[in-house]
């Protein structure tokens, strides 16, 4: 039986191999930074579902959980609280991606990568 587990590892692997083959194989910019941004949320996808413990619940502790019982059953949060983290720092990158996608369009009415030759050695 598929649960919800396999779902949400399958679905971070595949966002993850969308992304890859985004950034080796397209030559527009924009697409090149949706594939990173793919790459980047698969990730992120990942790590929730790693960190997940079946039958466990938010670690909140309060009337429904004690702070005596609450290593049995609550789930880790630091996967959660990296996760955060790191959609943040992708946020960031990405608008720094696209403001460097703007200023090469800009300057060379383009946003083919074959069409710089300042990139080439």
């Amino acid at each position: 039986m598929i649960t919800l587990e396999y779902i949400t590892l399958g679905t971070g692997i595949l966002l993850m191999l969308m992304g890859i083959w985004g950034l080796f194989t397209q030559k527009n910019l924009i697409k090149i930074v949706i594939g990173f941004t793919l790459v980047d949320t698969g990730i992120h996808i990942l790590m929730v579902s790693i960190g997940h413990i079946k039958n466990r619940t938010a670690p909140i502790i309060d009337d429904a959980v004690n702070a005596s019982e609450a290593a049995d059953k609550v789930v880790d949060p630091i996967p959660q609280a990296m996760v955060l983290t790191a959609i943040v720092i992708g946020l960031g990158i990405t608008a720094l991606m696209l403001t460097f996608v703007v200023k090469m369009a800009k300057d060379n009415n383009s946003l083919n990568v074959s069409n710089f030759k300042s990139l080439k050695w």
